[in-house]
C-alpha cells in the first residue's frame, strides 16, 4: 500500500490541492453571494459589473442596450434596441469558471509568483472573453433568437471551456514544475 501512494503521490497531491483551493474559493464565493442578498448592488456587485460593461462593449459597436432587473427573478434583463433578448444571471459572471481555473494551476504545481501572476492573467483572460462572449451571444440572439439552444448551450460554453483548456495546457508545458519533475 506503501509503495501505491509512493507511485502516485504527485497524482495524490494533485487531487488533494485542487479539491482543497476549489473548496474554499466556492466556499468564499458563497459567502460572497450570500452576503451580496439585499444588498445595494441587485443581483449582486459582480454580476451588475458583467452586465454593465456588457452593455457597454454592445453600445461600443452599435447595439443601443438597456440592462434593467428582471422583476420575477434574481436577473438583469439585457434589451437590445428595444428586444429583450438575454437574462445575466449570477453564473453568467464566470466567477465560476475562474474558480476552476485557478484551482488547476494552484494544484498543478509552479513557482509561488509564477502562479499567482499567471492565475490573475488568466482570470482577466477569461473575465475579458466571458464579456465578449456574452456581447457575442446578444447579437446573435437578436438576430437569430431560434438559435438560442445552439448559441446558449452548445458554441459558447465551448468557447469559455476550449479557453480555459488552452491555458491549463499552456500552464502545464510552459510553467508546471511537476510537469517538469516528471517529464
Amino acid at each position: 500500500m506503501k509503495a501505491l501512494f509512493q507511485k502516485y503521490r504527485s497524482v495524490l497531491k494533485f487531487i488533494l490541492v485542487f479539491l482543497l483551493v476549489y473548496g474554499i474559493l466556492t466556499i468564499a464565493y458563497k459567502f460572497y453571494l450570500d452576503f451580496s442578498k439585499g444588498g445595494a448592488y441587485y443581483p449582486d456587485y459582480l454580476t451588475l459589473t458583467v452586465a454593465q460593461q456588457s452593455k457597454a462593449l454592445l453600445d461600443a459597436v452599435g447595439y443601443d442596450t438597456v440592462v434593467e432587473p428582471h422583476p420575477n427573478e434574481a436577473s438583469l434583463k439585457l434589451i437590445v434596441r428595444g428586444k429583450f433578448v438575454a437574462r445575466v444571471v449570477e453564473g453568467c459572471n464566470a466567477i465560476s469558471v475562474i474558480i476552476l481555473f485557478v484551482s488547476f494551476i494552484v494544484a498543478f504545481s509552479g513557482r509561488p509568483k509564477t502562479t499567482f501572476f499567471y492565475s490573475l492573467a488568466g482570470s482577466v483572460l477569461l473575465y475579458s472573453v466571458n464579456l465578449v462572449r456574452i456581447a457575442i451571444l446578444s447579437i446573435g440572439l437578436f438576430h437569430y433568437p431560434w438559435r438560442k439552444e445552439t448559441l446558449h448551450k452548445v458554441i459558447f460554453p465551448l468557447l469559455i471551456y476550449g479557453m480555459v483548456f488552452l491555458l491549463w495546457m499552456v500552464w502545464v508545458k510552459r510553467f508546471s514544475t511537476l510537469n517538469k519533475k516528471h517529464g
